[in-house]
């Protein structure tokens, strides 16, 4: 699965159920995506319907919802994405954390990957840089 073919509203649903899954569990229910997306639950399990068609997703019959190896990898390309936008605007710029984290989701659907690796090089060396100084 090519991650440009994957739209952002879907790497959306990834990100939120590897979220979900970061407490330790191996599936997610329907309802637990729709209220950390602050969406209903029918636009949930039309997206899922999508994602499976991917393979990016399985799903029990109106039951848990599992990444697939393939929606694991796309999941955490997107979080790592995420949290490395959010780590440069809130160490590198300053900006207040809440709102970083609303822009980083953002930006994390638009950087493409050479981008995305040059920024973190560049952050990994300005952080070791500057590590004494924070």
């Amino acid at each position: 699965m090519n991650e440009c073919s994957i739209s952002a509203a879907m790497e959306d649903y990834l990100e939120a159920i590897l979220s979900l899954m970061a407490s330790g569990q191996r599936s997610v229910r329907v309802t637990d995506i729709a209220e950390k997306l602050s969406i209903a639950k029918p636009s949930v399990t039309q997206a899922l319907g999508v994602l499976k068609e991917m393979g990016l997703v399985e799903q029990e019959r109106y039951g848990r919802v599992y990444l697939t190896a393939e929606g694991m990898k796309a999941a955490a390309s997107v979080s790592q994405r995420h949290r490395v936008l959010r780590e440069f605007l809130v160490e590198v710029l300053g900006v207040d954390p809440s709102t970083a984290d609303k822009d980083a989701c953002q930006m994390e659907h638009a950087v493409s990957p050479a981008t995305m690796e040059r920024l973190v090089n560049w952050l990994r060396n300005w952080l070791e840089e500057n590590r004494d100084a924070r």
